[in-house]
């Protein structure tokens, strides 16, 4: 079949066009949507901007360094380079100390919850992966917290975290404890109840993509496992696990970037915990931008989560085209 006349030609070879216009709506949006954004985000970074202090001209308001000391004394708007992320990583400045205790928050926040979301969701999908009867039910009460809005969640949990009458203080009580704990209020335990809610959030969800590459594996090898007399265990050590690499990774990443994007959670449990210490790093970028309207500090660190976010994706896409070459 001949090609159309006014066909493109690529090192000798007719190319159609038609792919490419298929795919240009998608990539208006992606680059309207997506990558416009981002660049205006990288270049408010730059710019200085604090409505709630307008008068902030002297030296010691605007300590940011390498930010010549006549910029600071010009009102309004202006261009400060690359100081909000030098001030991000110095641990002696406001803005480095901020930084370096979010960070910390969200990497340990997201160590925990992922792992031991992965973990539960694993289990769970290993559990509902037969057929039974009222399996069905079963595999709807462990999905029921995904399909709660994270607010809601936030808000039975709540209860449960209540300092007189909540459901943790009163299984204290009962093994002697006598002393009820404000656990979203209290420092040292604020962290490890947005964790508790998030893994109780997530762990369903992700037990989805688990259950659907079971339901994919080969029964073929378990068959033959059997008859090796292979006990549970070793079946789950040595097939289950390698077969579903690719899912784990999938999911592992599914679960980062959502343990970074969380933040509703954190404003209805943590928003009275005025010290810092259980901040994540979405919520203090929510708190500079929207509550001490500080934009060019919560643009800065916008783009250090837009850039970890990358790293994780990435990470994982190599992780996988590796894991695909190995097998073949």
């Amino acid at each position: 079949m001949a090609a159309h006349p006014w066909t493109p030609r690529w090192r000798g070879k007719r190319v159609s066009p038609l792919p490419y216009l298929l795919i240009l709506p998608t990539l208006a949006f992606v680059v309207l949507f997506t990558i416009y954004p981002t660049f205006q985000v990288i270049r408010s970074s730059q710019v200085y901007y604090h409505p709630n202090r307008p008068d902030r001209t002297r030296e010691s308001d605007l300590n940011l360094p390498g930010v010549a000391v006549e910029s600071r004394s010009i009102r309004g708007p202006h261009d400060v380079g690359l100081a909000y992320f030098r001030a991000m990583f110095d641990p002696t400045t406001e803005e480095g100390t901020i930084f370096f205790r979010v960070l910390g928050n969200t990497l340990v926040y997201a160590a925990v919850t992922v792992s031991a979301s992965m973990a539960l969701a694993f289990l769970f999908a290993m559990l509902v992966n037969r057929a039974a009867k009222w399996i069905g039910l079963a595999r709807i009460a462990l999905f029921y917290p995904t399909m709660l809005p994270m607010v809601s969640a936030a808000t039975i949990w709540l209860f449960f975290f209540t300092p007189d009458y909540g459901l943790f203080n009163s299984a204290l009580q009962v093994f002697g404890y006598t002393g009820p704990q404000n656990w979203v209020i209290n420092k040292d335990l604020a962290l490890g109840s947005l964790m508790i809610v998030a893994i109780w959030k997530d762990a369903g969800y992700l037990m989805i993509f688990y259950l659907a590459g079971m339901q994919n594996l080969p029964s073929e090898i378990y068959e033959a496992a059997d008859l090796d007399g292979a006990s549970w265990w070793v079946k789950t050590i040595r097939i289950t696990l390698p077969l579903l690499r690719r899912t784990t990774l999938f999911v592992s990443v599914v679960a980062i970037i959502s343990a970074f994007q969380n933040i509703d959670h954190a404003l209805v449990l943590t928003y009275q915990l005025v010290s810092g210490e259980a901040d994540l790093l979405l919520y203090e970028i929510y708190k500079q931008r929207f509550v001490l309207q500080n934009y060019g500090f919560a643009n800065a660190l916008t783009v250090v989560m837009i850039l970890l976010l990358l790293v994780f994706t990435l990470s994982n896409f190599f992780l996988s085209e590796r894991s695909t070459e190995a097998r073949a």
